[in-house]
């Protein structure tokens, strides 16, 4: 049996910096996967995905890339080239991270032989506190029924149904809960915590 690991990166805090993660929780709300798919909230963890990667043998990424497209562009990238984009004009920290977690894994000659990775091209990042613009949370959709076939193609059926999963976010950090219960702007700083602000008092 094959194992797979469908990762979502990225941080829910920066508006459409968690694309990826949304995606994940989205497909195990969907989908009844089979014995031997996990999938994972990888948040922005770096090489403490590792150990999750040298244990797959077959690797598809969910994250928000910039490809320097029109915002809300979904693309598809497969195989080697999938550590260039990875580090390629990096939004954030995480995406450093995780192109050293697949180079680690590849020194140590435990890289999963296939790689796919599903990028949204991201509309918004400085909005601390902030939800998925609407032009990349439609893209949630497709991106998953893109995920169904690069399963199929690996030889994994994605049934309609769902897939319980410990190793995703807390409930009270899902989508529909961190969406509805942000402060309205008049009562939360969007570009980050203001306590930490240099002059703040």
């Amino acid at each position: 049996m094959m194992q797979v690991l469908i990762l979502g990166i990225g941080n829910v805090l920066w508006a459409d910096e968690g694309f990826g993660v949304r995606c994940v929780e989205e497909m195990a709300e969907r989908f009844a996967l089979p014995e031997g798919v996990k999938l994972l909230d990888g948040g922005t963890q770096g090489l403490y995905l590792l150990p999750f990667l040298e244990e797959a043998q077959a690797l598809l990424v969910f994250d928000a890339i910039d490809y320097g497209l029109p915002p809300g562009t979904l693309r598809l990238i497969e195989g080697d080239e999938v550590p260039a984009f990875m580090g390629a004009k990096k939004m954030s920290l995480h995406q450093t991270g995780f192109q050293d977690v697949i180079a680690t894994a590849r020194l140590l000659g435990r890289c999963p032989p296939q790689m796919a990775l599903i990028g949204c091209q991201p509309v918004e990042l400085e909005d601390y506190g902030g939800g998925l613009r609407p032009a990349v949370a439609a893209q949630i959709a497709p991106a998953l029924e893109m995920a169904q076939g690069i399963l199929a193609r690996w030889g994994i059926t994605a049934t309609s149904g769902t897939t319980p999963s410990p190793d995703l976010a807390d409930s009270a950090i899902r989508r529909d809960a961190y969406e509805s219960g942000r402060p309205a702007a008049q009562d939360a700083c969007r570009t980050g915590d203001d306590r930490f602000f240099p002059g703040a008092r």
